[in-house]
């Protein structure tokens, strides 16, 4: 890979740095103490030294129906188990022993719908409404080792249904309710559900999203499905198919409902659940993990990264849909005995301050979001946040996509108001908890996600595998193995291999791109796909993205690389301009111009488009190989994952 040298690193010298309060106080230092250190460093480097221990005292703080005789398996590589001969049940530490304690009485969830209904349930009304659930799953012939297709609206009912498959023994396969019938048919297929789960429907924006009739059209196309529960939402007229289709409230009703049910004891190595992530090429893989070595790390993560505290209102705004959602909104605010907002609706409707009228009226301490979520309300100023009390905030978060430094920057000062710690998270769907990631303790540069976290030993190294030098290019690896990490894909163990172990062997390949600095901070460039080579130089399409994004016109941005035939590619951004700009031939040769200083000659784009909408996945990706497509007038391939 050449080395970089007309790109300029973004400024590493903006470090923020936690106050002493925060540092005090925080749970990874109490850790540290525990331990003997007096340092984030020195506790770290134990971590790796002593990696079995460190996650044997993070499986220590829950409880086991039977502890584990080996902490981790490495025999069988890539497939490695954890915690064997070892049993649990991940709803044993989310609802069972917060239910049987003094927490029965805390909020474990505050749900607000768009319409403004609330609803909220204490351990002991989630104990009770999940066993319920169970019983009904079980009624329906559900059983230990079946898959359960989930395809609803963030609604209460969705990680109640997720916690009620676990329960019982069966693995939930999650499809995110804004997807389209065919990818909903393509899981169900895969995955040969029996039983699905769904709504009449959902609200986003003011209007209904047809869940049912979208669920209708794909069990057309997949006979497996034999039952169908849905779940009453909007109330308006759907078809109910006579023997298959079943109101979940009418069976909730009903003795068979019993208020309790028993937990399955579970081996530390049964599945959980499945994932289906999408690549840019071939059909979607079914990421497979499981009850144990998951419940670790998403525990221990949030406990460390999110600090969190028994006073805390924890909101993680993604989708239960997303791997986001299943490990940070269901699993672990659950296992930490934390309470966890959720809410229905879009950050700006009917306004742009929904987001933080909610902040202010249900007092929350931690917001975890995505940069695309943070772009978008930039884009409306200060002024609307500005009208609430956001003093309740202690911490904030963001995932999904590497953060620009002015998004990073707008959301720590004029959300955080310069107090709160933005907990930059890089992981993935297969990783199953954070990777990289600050603690509260961390020095915090705006666009990094730090370092990697206590126990995860990840590099960034060339082709061969040998470590680049400081702030060269190269390729994102993790080095061991980790309790949360994917164990298959499901149906397809040689996928596994091929994906993920073989380009550099013995090492993870996450298939990003990124580079260290000379403090070791890790910066994640993007997607290898989402790299451009220039006259053979690597750009990423974030750092494009960023240095457009740092103009003050610009709300939004999209870069693509397309074939040139001196230069190999030549860069073309898509640029959504802030409220009060209109594009102009002057403005794109401004921004032109503007990337040029902040990146260097080699980054300035060939071509600016003004656009209004830029294609998004529905978890809020930008879509580049769309953009490229489209540009190009080459077929868009499947674009099924395509928000509306």
């Amino acid at each position: 890979m050449a080395e970089i040298r007309e790109v300029a690193l973004p400024n590493t010298s903006d470090v923020y740095r936690p106050s002493d309060a925060i540092v005090e106080h925080s749970n990874v230092m109490a850790y540290a103490r525990s331990r003997g250190f007096s340092s984030y460093e020195e506790l770290y480097q134990w971590t790796l030294d002593n990696n079995e221990q460190f996650w044997a005292d993070m499986a220590s703080e829950l409880e086991w129906f039977q502890p584990w005789e080996k902490v981790l398996d490495d025999s069988n590589k890539p497939f490695f188990k954890w915690f064997v001969g070892a049993k649990t049940n991940i709803v044993h530490n989310a609802i069972d022993r917060h239910a049987a304690s003094w927490r029965k009485n805390k909020l474990a969830m505050v749900w607000e719908g768009e319409d403004g209904t609330q609803r909220t349930f204490s351990y002991h009304a989630l104990n009770r409404e999940v066993s319920k659930m169970a019983n009904v799953l079980k009624s329906v012939g559900v059983k230990k080792g079946d898959i359960v297709t989930i395809y609803l609206p963030r609604i209460p009912e969705l990680p109640m249904m997720m916690l009620a498959c676990a329960k019982i023994g069966a693995a939930h396969s999650v499809v995110y309710g804004g997807f389209s019938e065919a990818a909903l048919a393509d899981r169900l297929a895969h995955s040969q559900s029996t039983v699905l789960v769904t709504a009449d429907g959902g609200f986003m924006r003011g209007k209904i999203v047809e869940l049912k009739k979208i669920a209708d059209e794909a069990m057309a196309r997949t006979p497996s499905v034999q039952t169908c529960l849905v779940v009453k939402r909007t109330g308006h007229t759907i078809n109910m198919e006579i023997g298959r289709d079943l109101w979940l409230h009418e069976l909730m009703g009903l003795p068979i409902a019993a208020a309790d049910c028993p937990t399955e004891v579970m081996d530390a190595e049964d599945p959980l659940f499945i994932l289906y992530t999408s690549g840019t090429t071939g059909k979607p893989k079914g990421v497979v993990h499981t009850h144990g070595g998951y419940m670790v790390g998403i525990y221990a993560t949030l406990k460390m990264v999110f600090d969190i505290k028994e006073e805390d209102r924890y909101w993680c705004a993604a989708d239960p849909g997303w791997i986001t959602g299943h490990s940070y909104i269901v699993y672990a605010p659950l296992i930490t005995g934390a309470t966890s907002f959720m809410y229905e609706g879009a950050p700006n409707y009917p306004f742009p301050d929904r987001w933080w009228s909610l902040v202010s009226k249900h007092s929350i301490s931690i917001l975890y979001t995505a940069p695309t979520a943070i772009r978008g309300l930039m884009r409306f100023g200060e002024a609307w946040p500005s009208r609430h009390d956001l003093s309740s905030l202690r911490l904030l978060g963001s995932v999904g996509e590497p953060i620009n430094p002015e998004a990073w920057k707008w959301f720590y000062s004029v959300i955080g108001k310069d107090r709160c710690p933005i907990m930059d998270t890089w992981w993935q769907t297969e990783t199953g908890h954070f990777m990289i990631t600050p603690t509260p303790v961390v020095p915090l540069k705006p666009g990094s996600a730090t370092r990697p976290f206590l126990g995860i030993e990840a590099d960034v190294v060339h082709e061969d595998g040998t470590p680049c030098g400081p702030n060269e290019d190269g390729l994102l690896v993790i080095k061991r193995p980790w309790p949360g990490m994917m164990r298959t894909i499901l149906n397809d163990p040689q996928r596994y291999v091929d994906t993920y172990w073989t380009r550099l062997p013995g090492m993870y390949a996450a298939g990003d791109s990124a580079r260290k600095d000379e403090d070791g901070y890790i910066w994640v460039i993007g997607r290898l796909d989402d790299v451009i080579k220039v006259s053979g130089y690597r750009l990423g399409t974030a750092e494009v993205e960023s240095a457009l994004v740092s103009h003050p016109a610009v709300a939004e941005a999209a870069a693509i690389g397309l074939p040139h035939e001196v230069k190999g590619n030549s860069i073309h951004a898509f640029v959504i301009l802030r409220a009060g700009f209109e594009g102009s031939p002057k403005l794109e040769e401004e921004l032109r111009a503007h990337v040029g200083h902040e990146l260097g000659p080699i980054a300035r784009p060939d071509a600016i488009t003004f656009v209004s909408v830029l294609p998004k996945t529905r978890s809020g990706k930008i879509m580049r190989r769309v953009l490229k497509a489209r540009a190009q007038g080459l077929p868009e391939g499947d674009i099924s994952t395509l928000e509306e």
